[in-house]
């Protein structure tokens, strides 16, 4: 079996015609691409958006009703008497959809309200007027740090103190 090589005589105007082809079409290809940006990150907004106008149909003086009717069911309202409605807001971002999100930015819109059931007072406040509350399991996070046992155990050891008899004898 012997193997035919044949040879082409092209001319030089037929290879330009094909170079300017293939170029042609690698340009239409490359322009398919609709990715904008290639960062695989998300922002994840949670909770009541503030709407600036419909805090103005609200002004210093009006009633609960008004308040509902404008910004609607509040995210929660003060534990006692409520005399307060907190509408919550949280933009979260992950940098990959495996990853946990971090909170970036919290918005909470407090309602005040007097004894007579008019707005007293309307604030808005965010991560820089105070620690994040976690509104869910009702706690603040401490300063501190939980150590398990062994932890313990071993930061016992290391300070040169004799570890302590759970059961009380010496």
């Amino acid at each position: 079996m012997s193997l035919q090589v044949r040879n082409y005589k092209t001319s030089h105007a037929s290879r330009l015609v094909l170079a300017v082809t293939l170029a042609g079409a690698g340009l239409a290809l490359a322009g398919c691409n609709t990715v904008s940006t290639l960062t695989p990150g998300e922002t994840i907004t949670q909770g009541y958006v503030i709407d600036e106008q419909a805090l103005e149909l609200i002004p210093v003086g009006s009633s609960r009703e008004q308040v509902m009717l404008a910004l609607g069911t509040p995210s929660t309202t003060a534990t006692f008497d409520n005399e307060v409605f907190y509408y919550i807001s949280q933009t979260r971002r992950r940098g990959a959809a495996f990853m946990k999100p971090k909170l970036v930015d919290q918005k909470v819109l407090a309602v005040y309200f007097g004894a007579d059931g008019r707005v007293r007072q309307i604030a808005n406040y965010g991560l820089q007027d105070g620690k994040v509350f976690d509104f869910i399991s009702r706690t603040t996070p401490t300063g501190g740090r939980e150590q398990n046992f062994i932890a313990q155990m071993i930061s016992g050891v290391a300070s040169g103190q004799m570890p302590m008899n759970p059961l009380g004898a010496q």
